[in-house]
């Protein structure tokens, strides 16, 4: 059985709606999930995982979450090699430049993301909802 961690930020609920959809994928597909907010996971835990799926939100100009989310993934993004990732998250302005900007630091450290990335305008709707739930399955 594939044991996947999600690991997010989320200040309004919404990045937080999408990874239990992501959980829920996960579930569905036969994996073992865990689910942890920034400030409870690190580097020293990414071993455990075949897999691990991060959302964060867009914040301030089109950024990640700073003051936890960012100084975490920079601790754990050189262990991630050779594992599953995905990436998730919400925004409430912009185009989706802070994922593409989170897509191409993890392509930078040599990381391959296991499937496409998902994005939701606010709150998931449903469409967003079943995305994150394919995104978990993928990681399967």
């Amino acid at each position: 059985m594939n044991n996947i961690a999600i690991v997010f930020w989320s200040a309004t609920g919404n990045t937080e709606a999408m990874a239990d959809a992501v959980k829920l994928g996960a579930q569905e597909a036969g994996a073992e999930v865990s689910i942890f907010t920034a400030s409870d996971f690190s580097a020293d835990m990414v071993a455990d995982f075949d897999a691990i799926a991060f959302g964060c939100p867009a914040m301030g100009d089109e950024v990640l979450e700073e003051d936890e989310f960012q100084p975490m993934f920079d601790a754990v993004l050189p262990s991630l090699n050779g594992k599953k990732v995905a990436l998730f998250g919400s925004y409430g302005w912009g185009d989706g430049q802070w994922m593409r900007d989170w897509q191409e630091s993890c392509q930078n450290a040599g990381v391959s993301l296991a499937c496409d990335c998902v994005i939701a305008n606010d709150a998931p709707d449903d469409e967003a909802v079943a995305a994150c739930k394919n995104l978990g399955a993928a990681l399967v």
